[in-house]
């Protein structure tokens, strides 16, 4: 859906990325959005997608905060995981790993804003 908001290509109707979001901040722990239903484990690049597709600044933040204090609290002294667990803040895998490019969406997504 990311895809579809960025490059205007009209696949979902308007309320689908915002039910979405506003699903998706129901289900939020500590340390960021878990990833699916099954497990409290999360991958931050998709936080970042995620919060992109919010149409404000204020629920932009809302998906950002939890991230941001996950990086700031984790006990596990790596380059930022990417992979990591959603209660506790341990990094479940991977570590700087290029998917963390993704937390530039925002930033790629108003480029091409202005651009069109």
């Amino acid at each position: 859906m990311i895809w579809d908001k960025m490059w205007n290509l009209n696949l979902f109707p308007n309320n689908v990325i915002n039910t979405e979001i506003n699903y998706y901040l129901t289900k939020q722990n500590t340390y960021g959005l878990p990833l699916d239903s099954r497990r409290d484990y999360s991958k931050s690049d998709w936080i970042m997608w995620t919060a992109a597709m919010s149409s404000d600044q204020a629920t932009f933040e809302k998906f950002i905060d939890p991230l941001y204090k996950y990086i700031n609290e984790t006990q596990t002294r790596v380059p930022i995981s990417d992979w990591h667990e959603t209660q506790t803040g341990k990094m479940t895998g991977f570590k700087a790993r290029s998917v963390i490019g993704g937390y530039w969406m925002k930033v790629l997504m108003e480029k091409c804003s202005k651009a069109s």
